[in-house]
């Protein structure tokens, strides 16, 4: 009976162990499963759900890329982005441009913290425009114009507009010239209608991306002009983007309509003679391209694994000396299609920098990373290895490693310098006279005087 108690109880441990492993795995992939979904958490506050159907492309596009989005009001009592001080959401889409107060626990410091914090913001406005969103784009240097006005350009209105020449027809060529943050170039024109903003000049982290023609200004449609319009020429902006410091990312668009399904498939002609007709606006291409932008999904660097040595050793010392030749190393890679991919670029720059710096080169492409060869200055104290990446498109790179570069060791200085030879000669020229003189001087015997 003992032998066989102690078998039931082997089996049993061996069952538990099992049982426990499991637990394990799967405690594993649901952690795995939460962190893949919680990096597209995103809270959509709409001005009514009807949008929801209106917008339906932009936002199934967002579900297709696996984007977890969570639709509510703008002023649902239950709203919250902060709690227990975290984040509940990753981004946020605002596209509910009349609303006056927000529900819940949102308001514009809450919004401000939450990009302080390192989270994206997608803003659509229109004419309606509330002072909340008003005071928003304030805070991220952007000035929309007076509820009630739009955008308005006699020349480059579409064919289907009411007489009022609001929806306009905005060239690609307006568009910021960064392909990471509005798509491959195109020829298809986009629509917009809405409210116009300004940059402010002295904030140099608001993108201009896209831009009206040297025609529109924004004023109110149903008024005569009796005041310096808000926004006039090429200094009407149309979609605004902000990348802060921290990274974090802002678009700002002053039409709703611009996302819609009706301004996706809708045909585009401008109202002049002999305009070219398309059959399809580049809202969709330039929407989705901006919504890969806002979100992160695009322009996104990171530093991989980082080396220094001498050439020839493989190691890092504990200390370079003076004039060694070095080799340097930083692998640096780009998020693409949810994957981190190899950066392809040829810009990017080395400085060894003790308080300005001594070195600055370009680093080459060698296989998965670049790296760089140089010979170190002639000057001992604290450097830092520096590769600091600031990019129109492109997230903040910055890498920066400290090492210690000493004087030579009284074993490694030369020990006939040639630029000394004129005073070794001297030297030994001094001490072959002194020589000639002694024989001279020793040997030399005066002559007596004769009586």
């Amino acid at each position: 009976m003992t032998a066989e108690r102690h078998n039931r109880l082997s089996r049993l441990n061996a069952v538990l162990v099992l049982l426990d492993n499991s637990v394990l795995l799967l405690l594993s992939l649901a952690s795995v499963l939460h962190c893949a979904l919680a990096d597209g958490k995103t809270l959509v506050l709409l001005d009514n759900l009807n949008i929801k159907d209106t917008h339906s492309i932009f936002f199934r596009s967002l579900a297709d890329r696996g984007f977890d989005l969570t639709f509510k009001t703008a002023d649902d009592p239950s709203l919250s982005l902060i709690k227990y001080g975290q984040f509940l959401y990753d981004h946020l889409i605002i596209f509910s441009p009349s609303v006056e107060d927000f529900g819940g626990n949102i308001n514009v410091e809450t919004i401000t913290s939450f990009i302080d914090g390192g989270g994206n913001v997608l803003v659509a406005a229109s004419s309606d425009i509330g002072d909340p969103l008003r005071e928003l784009g304030s805070e991220c240097g952007i000035e929309f114009d007076e509820e009630k006005t739009a955008v308005i350009d006699h020349h480059n209105y579409d064919v289907s507009d009411p007489g009022e020449h609001t929806l306009i027809v905005a060239d690609p060529e307006n568009l910021l010239k960064a392909p990471t943050i509005v798509g491959k170039p195109t020829k298809k024109p986009v629509l917009f209608k809405g409210v116009g903003m300004v940059a402010d000049p002295d904030n140099p982290l608001v993108l201009d991306i896209l831009t009206g023609s040297s025609t529109s200004y924004s004023f109110f449609p149903d008024r005569p002009i009796s005041q310096y319009p808000h926004a006039v020429g090429k200094n009407t902006l149309l979609i605004a983007g902000l990348q802060a410091r921290n990274n974090a990312r802002v678009v700002f668009s002053g039409s709703l309509d611009f996302f819609s399904d009706a301004f996706f498939n809708s045909a585009v002609q401008k109202a002049t003679p002999g305009s070219q007709r398309h059959e399809q606006t580049g809202n969709m291409e330039l929407a989705e391209a901006l919504s890969r932008w806002v979100f992160k999904e695009a322009g996104v660097l990171r530093v991989g694994a980082v080396t220094h040595h001498r050439v020839g050793e493989t190691a890092a010392p504990t200390a370079y000396t003076i004039t060694d030749l070095v080799e340097y190393s930083i692998v640096i890679e780009m998020l693409s299609e949810g994957r981190w991919v190899p950066f392809d670029g040829d810009d990017i720059q080395l400085e060894f920098v003790r308080i300005d710096p001594f070195v600055r080169t370009y680093l080459k492409k060698n296989g998965g990373k670049y790296s760089v060869q140089f010979k170190l200055p002639d000057v001992y104290g604290v450097f830092q290895f520096k590769v600091d990446y600031n990019r129109l498109g492109y997230t903040h790179l910055y890498s920066s490693t400290q090492v210690s570069v000493r004087p030579l060791q009284h074993t490694q200085y030369e020990r006939f310098i040639p630029s000394a030879y004129p005073y070794y000669a001297s030297v030994f020229s001094m001490m072959a006279g002194l020589f000639v003189f002694s024989v001279v001087f020793l040997h030399m015997k005066e002559k007596e005087k004769s009586d």
